[in-house]
């Protein structure tokens, strides 16, 4: 169970760096813009980390406080996501201020995982 726990983990790690990667190549670009590499990253790190906020057997009980932040973090993450992207579609570029959002918000729930 531990080896499958595990997994999950490296699939949640793989979800952040795609959309944080994408995100730091757009912004060293300069061209400011939600890509379809933030959306899947997004989805993958979501999906992984709902899998890894179920219990799996482990001595002690989750940190639910943690849990739900995070959750929340996320959630807002998607919707600037959604707004940027669409706002995107429509004038050609994404407003920089939800673009720097997206990228600090995805560093803090990083540093949420790893801090707390």
């Amino acid at each position: 169970m531990e080896i499958l726990r595990s997994i999950v983990v490296l699939v949640h790690l793989v979800g952040f760096a795609v959309l944080f990667g994408a995100w730091v190549v757009e912004a060293f670009r300069g061209t400011r813009e939600m890509t379809k590499a933030m959306h899947w990253g997004l989805v993958i790190a979501l999906v992984a980390g709902l899998a890894l906020a179920a219990p799996w057997g482990l001595d002690g009980d989750p940190n639910y406080m943690k849990i739900g932040i995070k959750l929340v973090v996320v959630v807002v993450i998607g919707a600037l996501l959604g707004i940027g992207g669409a706002r995107q579609r429509r004038t050609g570029s994404a407003p920089a201020a939800l673009f720097w959002l997206v990228g600090l918000l995805t560093l803090g729930n990083a540093a949420l995982a790893v801090i707390w």
